[in-house]
């Protein structure tokens, strides 16, 4: 397939996706609170994308050598999602998603000095998420965002353009600006920056920070879902791979929502 033809087509899909899912997981936070547009934002959308242009350049292998790199940068988006979490009690929305990133591309150049296999990558996981799980807990909360100013016809339509232009940006620099962006792109938390930049104005940094709070545990699945990848795409091929890496995360999402929804079920009765 032409290069060119596979890049625009690659640009176009990420571009809809996680405009897509950005517009939805905002609008389930602000409806249904932070919970659910965690288990909405954690999805791998961008990263699933940028799986399926990976799997239409390259073979299997390659996909396996990816997602190692993909499953120790998963920490770094824990990390990420902590800080972001921290910040934003008191800070505004530009300088939270700002020294998040800072902090996040920090972590993944230091990652890049170490020769990570799926055990050790899986070991960082575990080490990291045992600190940011409990270190985000004073941030999760399930209050309902205060109502906010009424929508125009106009506000969903904004977010998707706005969205869709930020992915735009990033997947196109990452041809000029090395092989650093290029690698890590997979797992870059553009929908997380990209939802918080549109729901903390709308109804503050507490509520947005919760939904990323939140988001911790469902990145246990997302880091689950690469390891599937590694190990499947060599005996299976990339596309079945690709298949049982989004079922994994799905199901963990799905696990998640069951045990959550069945702990209320009993608090209630």
């Amino acid at each position: 397939m032409d290069p060119d033809l596979i890049f625009w087509f690659g640009l176009v899909v990420k571009m809809m996706l996680t405009a897509t899912v950005v517009v939805i997981a905002s609008v389930a936070a602000e409806r249904s609170g932070p919970f659910i547009g965690a288990l909405i934002a954690a999805l791998p959308t961008s990263a699933g994308s940028a799986y399926v242009i990976l799997a239409l350049e390259h073979e299997a292998d390659f996909l396996t050598i990816s997602a190692v790199g993909s499953l120790a940068a998963n920490a770094a988006v824990a990390i990420f999602a902590l800080v972001y979490a921290a910040l934003a009690q008191r800070h505004g929305v530009a300088l939270s998603v700002g020294a998040a990133l800072v902090v996040w591309f920090g972590v993944i150049s230091t990652f890049q000095l170490v020769h990570w296999t799926a055990p050790s990558a899986l070991l960082l996981n575990a080490a990291v998420l045992a600190v940011t799980i409990p270190a985000s807990a004073r941030y999760r909360h399930d209050r309902l965002p205060s109502p906010a100013a009424a929508r125009t016809r106009w506000d969903i339509p904004l977010r998707a353009a706005a969205v869709a232009l930020v992915v735009a940006a990033v997947t196109t620099a990452s041809h000029w600006i090395g092989s650093f962006v290029s690698g890590t792109l997979a797992v870059f938390p553009i929908v997380m920056c990209s939802f918080v930049l549109i729901l903390q104005p709308r109804v503050g940094g507490a509520t947005a920070a919760a939904v990323l709070a939140h988001a911790q545990v469902p990145l246990i699945g997302l880091g689950l879902g690469f390891l599937g990848i590694h190990y499947i795409a060599p005996r299976a091929g990339a596309w079945w791979a690709l298949a049982a890496g989004l079922a994994i995360t799905v199901a963990w999402s799905g696990a998640l929502w069951l045990a959550r929804r069945a702990r209320l079920l009993r608090a209630s009765g």
